[in-house]
């Protein structure tokens, strides 16, 4: 037999889009379209429904960026389509490959009651099945005319990601708003054939399957007449039957689509818009629940619930229904889909805290399982607080974006730094916006790296980034592909009951050890710096807020701000979304957010000062206490609590030969050269040298930075091929001040200028870098350099309630694709009996690298961190401005001093006038274990909870000492729920007795008494 497979192909395209397709809708009659645009911000409802309109016809323009147009169409029902379906059909300018990224819409009836989102893939609203014929019709729209600023050209600039520079030319053109009859056989028609179509192409060419299949659909075109398609549609569907009723082979593949609309939290529209979709795409899916009795769509992100309860109650009850019902699911257990890079370690607690409890509280549902299909690469620390959060698997798809080293498994257990294991799957699908194509489909079954030993995989359904969700189309043709030879078999499934067959069939999955890197998007470490800063600062204010109102609490009946410390916690960890701290959002969301970290900051300087005032008694006292917020010990004042602070010898400052200065105070001798570059930081109690030979540290690096795609997103390897060192100095000055003597440096460099002041402090062994820098550049990436006299062949980055080891060698293609990589607070590089830390106040991004000597043999080990990028999209004005920074470099460094000098740059000590030293509430008798959080019971009922963990990646034995009364000392999970097993406090005098793994985290609830 000839070849014609070409010829049918060809055949069914053009068929299915010039006459099949356009047969869904055979008849229609325009609507009355009449206008309104919100002069501002968006409206509620009531004032949208009741707002003056005037007329508008199709084809005109209509929709300035951001804005917000209330349509009202109206209409009659023809007589003559009496017993039929009714659809309105409503086209607000929609490009159909733009779901979630252009304009939408959200139907009302007149009362105000939703009825659907539109959006480019869904479009229609069902007016009645069958009508009678004569009915008037009248829906109001409220319409987003959120502008394209992720074009089909992608990464241009553009002014419209911001409401004050995107002007007011209007986006859209209004293109069809008709009644139509809905010919349910010839849609079903095009399902079967889309299906068919689809698979044919997927099977193998030698199979008798896709020859059935061919011969199949030429037969259905052959009883098509393509003048009366609604009439012939039925004898067409009867001769794809049979290749449709064919069941799938035992062996096949097995897929759990799960409903989902994966919905950025904040993307390429700002928050207020993120609320809309929400409610548009709730909307959808469950009015699509009720007509689709197998459908189950799932709902990540506890604070996207808590929007449509605050904004769109009336959209929140329908989802309270639904879940009720048990098939709209709340998932993932976190308050957002966050980045879990850079959030520390009680936001990454936090996240989970928040995010159970809500659902907890409003359905009475608890996840077991993590749900993160889009972050960026996930940090060896989360194992361990997924499972101390009460939950026991992960679901992420974006490891599969990795660009050097394909991820060996889909389902695997995860193990973290302290030995925790989780169940986790990548689904094969290989994206979390599933259409439910036979190539999708085709392709998870054949990427699927697990076979032999398992057989499952999820595939996350529906339009998603900017909502949209599953539609009507999708559903049909998984209910086709149930069960059909040549397929994996789809079913719509609960991500438990998919994750309670993928565990129970794989008992024995692989096992990876440590983060999961995703080899991509990199420079989300650095980009947008004034979001990262305020996130850190945000974190360790809440620290001390909450620290410093439970010590008052308990010595003096403070009241403790269970609310206040509550709205603001979800207000930070909302900010963590996994596009708005990597820094990837349009530039109203990053205007906002530092606005909204200033307020944050204030109010939680405000709870601190408030509960200081209370615990340091009489504010006229001419003595100043000083209040110490971090984990250790500070000049002779306790971890977390108040006293006076002694101070150590003042250091030296003269003038160097050659220029510059040395700084001396007894612990570390610091020379600075004429050019202002750190050439020696000795240790003078080892006798050491710190700074590489022939080398300077502090030395500030420009590379131009424009990435092959993902501006905001990639910083690409090449970037290193070119660098300028800046060495041209304007200033160089010295600085003595209480003690401590340094020099200031002033660079200038193209359109931007640099201050940094060096300073050693009395007593501290190490060197204080404050840094500031007036950033004009753009499409550049600046790095500050210090070149270690260290041979490493790895190096430990903190992490959550821990640190983890990379390699600093390029020996396999996976070390080498980890050229830029995280750390919280510090890196930390050690011969054995000597180390030096690196520790930060507020950046993320770092690279380390190693140089062979020039002189002599060995090798040395150069630390860079990342200051600031100039990416132009999708803000084409990220970081321009003034930035501040502070680093410290400290020489003989052990791991545990790496912690101290980590938590003591990012915690300053404060000053308060008082007559009364402040005891702690609980203190440690062992440095390596670290209390994370000391706060008051979230229930109210005014029991302490007191969070620590290992720190140095040993085990500990540690006495929690308790300075008041106390009874029934209880180890809880995050959500401070009593544990059935695990570690067990041994109450001894004064406190109890713990003993901990490497890296383990322990929460200790105790009741006052």
């Amino acid at each position: 037999m000839h070849d014609d497979r070409a010829l049918v192909e060809a055949r069914l395209k053009r068929v299915l889009d010039e006459r099949i397709r356009p047969a869904v809708h055979p008849e229609s009659v325009p609507l009355d379209v009449a206008v309104w645009t919100a002069p501002g911000e968006p409206v509620p409802v009531a004032e949208g429904l009741a707002a003056p309109a005037a007329a508008i016809t199709v084809g005109d323009r209509w929709g300035a960026p951001w804005g917000t147009s209330w349509f009202r169409v109206s209409g009659t029902v023809p007589q003559a389509w009496a017993g039929r379906t009714v659809e309105a059909l409503l086209d607000l300018g929609f490009d159909e490959n733009m779901p979630g990224f252009q304009c939408e819409g959200l139907v009302y009836r007149p009362d105000g009651s939703p009825v659907k989102g539109l959006n480019p893939r869904n479009q229609w609203v069902r007016i009645g099945a069958p009508v009678a014929g004569g009915e008037d019709v009248l829906l109001h729209i409220e319409a987003a005319s959120n502008p394209v600023v992720l074009d089909y050209h992608p990464f241009l600039p553009t002014q419209l990601g911001d409401k004050e520079t995107a002007g007011s030319e209007p986006q859209y053109t209004l293109a069809r708003m008709d009644l139509a009859v809905f010919d349910e056989n010839v849609w079903n028609l095009v399902q079967d054939l889309e299906v068919l179509g689809e698979l044919m192409a997927e099977l193998p060419v030698e199979g008798a399957r896709r020859w059935d299949v061919l011969r199949a659909v030429g037969r259905a075109l052959d009883r098509i007449d393509l003048q009366d398609v609604n009439g012939t549609a039925a004898a067409a569907r009867d001769e794809l039957a049979t290749v449709l009723a064919a069941p799938a082979e035992p062996s096949a593949h097995r897929i759990s689509a799960v409903g989902h609309a994966h919905i950025d939290s904040a993307w390429l529209w700002p928050l207020r818009e993120t609320v809309r979709k929400v409610a548009r795409t709730t909307s959808n899916m469950t009015a699509l629940l009720e007509d689709e009795p197998d459908f189950v769509f799932a709902m990540s992100q506890a604070q996207q619930f808590a929007w449509i309860k605050e904004h769109r109650p009336e959209v929140y009850a329908r989802v309270k229904k639904a879940v009720s019902d048990g098939r709209f699911v709340p998932s993932g257990g976190m308050w957002v889909e966050s980045d879990t890079n850079m959030p520390g370690s009680e936001a990454m607690a936090r996240q989970f805290v928040h995010g159970k409890r809500f659902f907890l509280d409003e359905f009475g549902v608890e996840n077991d399982e993590a749900w993160l299909p889009d972050t960026f690469g996930f940090a060896a620390g989360l194992p361990q607080i997924i499972k101390a959060a009460g939950s026991k698997w992960l679901l992420t798809q974006k490891i599969s974006w990795s660009q050097t080293n394909k991820f060996p498994h889909h389902t695997f257990q995860w193990e973290g730094i302290d030995g925790t294991r989780i169940f986790t799957h990548f689904p094969p699908v290989d994206t979390y916006n599933c259409s439910m194509k036979g190539s999708e489909i085709a392709h998870a079954a054949k990427n699927f790296k697990d076979k032999g030993v398992a057989r499952h995989s999820l595939a996350p359904t529906g339009w998603g980034d900017g909502g949209g969700g599953t539609t009507r189309e999708m559903v049909a043709k998984a209910a086709r592909m149930r069960s059909l030879e040549g397929a994996a078999t789809v079913t719509w499934e609960t991500p438990a009951e998919f994750f309670t067959k993928a565990e129970a069939e794989y008992p024995n999955a692989p096992v990876w050890v440590g983060e999961l890197y995703l080899e991509l998007h990199r420079a989300t470490l650095t980009s947008q710096a004034k979001t990262k800063q305020g996130n850190r600062r945000s974190e360790h204010l809440l620290r001390e807020a909450e620290l410093w109102a439970a010590t008052a609490a308990v010595r003096t009946g403070f009241p403790y701000p269970y609310a206040e410390l509550d709205r603001i916690w979800k207000t930070v960890l909302l900010h963590q979304f996994h596009d708005i701290l990597p820094g990837s959002s349009i530039a109203w969301v990053h205007r906002e957010a530092e606005k909204t970290y200033a307020a944050v900051a204030d109010e939680l300087n405000g709870i601190v000062a408030a509960a200081q005032r209370a615990l340091a008694g009489a504010p006229a006292s001419r003595e100043l206490l000083v209040f110490n917020s971090a984990p250790h010990t500070r000049g002779g004042v306790p971890a977390g609590g108040a006293g006076a602070v002694t101070v150590g010898s003042p250091g030296r400052l003269t003038p160097r030969e050659g220029g510059g200065y040395v700084l001396d105070n007894g612990l570390l001798q610091v020379e600075i050269d004429g050019r202002g570059l750190v050439v020696s930081a000795y240790d003078i109690g080892a006798e050491r040298e710190t700074v590489a030979p022939g080398q300077a540290a502090n030395l500030l690096q420009i590379h131009p930075d424009f990435p092959n795609m993902w501006d905001a997103w990639d910083v690409d390897a090449f970037y290193r091929n070119t660098v300028t060192d800046l060495t041209e100095l304007d200033e160089l000055t010295p600085v003595q001040d209480e003690g401590a003597v340094g020099a200031r440096i002033v660079r200038s460099f193209g359109d931007s200028r640099v201050t940094q002041v060096l300073t050693l402090a009395p007593g501290a062994k190490r060197l204080d870098i404050d840094t500031e820098v007036d950033w004009h550049e753009t499409e550049k990436f600046l790095k500050a350099a210090f070149p270690l006299d260290i041979r490493a062949e790895r190096y430990a980055s903190e992490t959550q309630f821990g640190h983890f080891y990379r390699a600093t060698h390029t020996n396999t293609s996976w070390e080498a694709a980890k050229f830029e990589a995280c750390n919280h607070r510090f890196v930390h590089l050690e011969e054995p009996g000597w180390g030096v830390a690196l520790v930060n106040d507020s950046t993320y991004g770092h690279d380390v690298t190693r140089t062979v000597r020039d002189s002599t043999a060995g090798t040395t080990t150069t630390v860079r961190v990342s200051l600031l990028r100039a990416p132009r999209f999708p803000d084409p004005e990220t970081d321009q401005g003034v930035h501040r920074f502070r680093h410290a470099l400290a020489p003989g460094a052990a791991i545990g001093d790496a912690v101290r000098e980590g938590f003591r740059i990012n915690l300053p000590e404060r000053r308060v006038a008082g007559d009364r030293a402040v005891a702690p509430l609980v203190t440690v008798d062992n440095d390596a274990v670290v209390v994370s959080a000391v706060k008051l019971a979230d229930d109210a009922s005014g029991d302490v909870v007191v969070r620590l963990y290992e720190s140095t990646g040993g085990r500990a034995r540690v006495r929690l000492g308790i300075d008041f009364e106390f009874a029934d000392p209880r180890v809880t999970d995050l959500l401070e729920r009593p544990l059935a097993e695990g570690n067990v406090p041994v109450r001894v005098d004064g406190g109890v007795q713990l003993s901990l793994r490497p890296f383990e985290l322990v929460t200790v609830r105790l009741t006052r008494s």
